[in-house]
């Protein structure tokens, strides 16, 4: 019997719409501006108007507002590579997955915290 897509994750994706800065690693380009489509705790989805190559590094900076984390917004900023890009349809955009590899907390001012990287 075949799988679905769905069924083969290995974690549990939640659609959550959160806007979300995009830089391709190592670039000093201003950052792209999104909107998550979904994430879980090892990737993420979301759409661009251009596409981005499959396998290309990424950072991705965004806050979890209090109704997800329960407490004080949290602000994160990690590192994914990307595994998918969707070929669109006319006049619309790229969908883009991607896989994160490390991810740390950012404090308010932008800083990282002190605290070590999870992965």
């Amino acid at each position: 019997m075949r799988q679905t897509a769905q069924e083969r994750r290995l974690m549990r994706r939640f659609d959550m719409h959160l806007p979300a800065a995009i830089k391709l690693a190592g670039v000093a380009e201003e950052p792209i501006a999104t909107e998550t489509q979904n994430v879980s705790a090892r990737g993420i989805f979301f759409y661009l108007d251009h596409a981005l190559t499959q396998g290309t590094q990424i950072e991705v900076t965004m806050t979890f507002p209090p109704h997800i984390t329960m407490t004080d917004p949290v602000r994160v900023r990690f590192r994914a590579r990307i595994i998918r890009v969707e070929e669109p349809l006319p006049v619309s955009r790229v969908g883009i997955a991607a896989v994160i590899e490390e991810y740390e907390f950012l404090r308010s001012t932008g800083e990282a915290d002190s605290s070590p990287a999870m992965n």
